[in-house]
């Protein structure tokens, strides 16, 4: 009942910049937390950065100072901008929405399809 779209994936040189985006849609009633994973090749999909409905945040150790998440409520669309990348951010980087949708009331936990962010020279 909650699709999620992804963008802003691609190929960035280190120390370059990216902006990820993901909307939700679908029979929203409310959402709650949105946030960002990764998974590198070989490795467990791990948290980088979350954002509450009222906007407080958390961040991977690894990605702070260098990643900003932000949510806009009224577009149900959240983002990872990311500056000073470097080449162990290289991994499909998936957004996750949870809240409660109009039917019932009920809770939803829906992932994006993924998006690849490589960076390297």
């Amino acid at each position: 009942q909650v699709q999620l779209v992804e963008s802003g994936g691609g190929l960035v040189q280190p120390g370059g910049s990216l902006r990820l985006s993901c909307a939700a849609s679908g029979s929203i009633f409310r959402i709650n937390t949105m946030a960002w994973y990764r998974q590198a090749p070989g490795k467990q999909r791990e948290l980088v950065a979350s954002i509450t409905r009222g906007s407080s945040t958390n961040y991977a150790d690894s990605v702070k100072g260098r990643f900003t998440i932000s949510r806009d409520n009224a577009k149900n669309t959240v983002y990872l901008q990311m500056d000073s990348l470097k080449p162990e951010d290289t991994a499909v980087y998936y957004c996750n929405v949870r809240g409660t949708v109009t039917e019932y009331l009920r809770d939803f936990d829906s992932w994006g399809q993924g998006t690849q962010v490589t960076v390297s020279q």
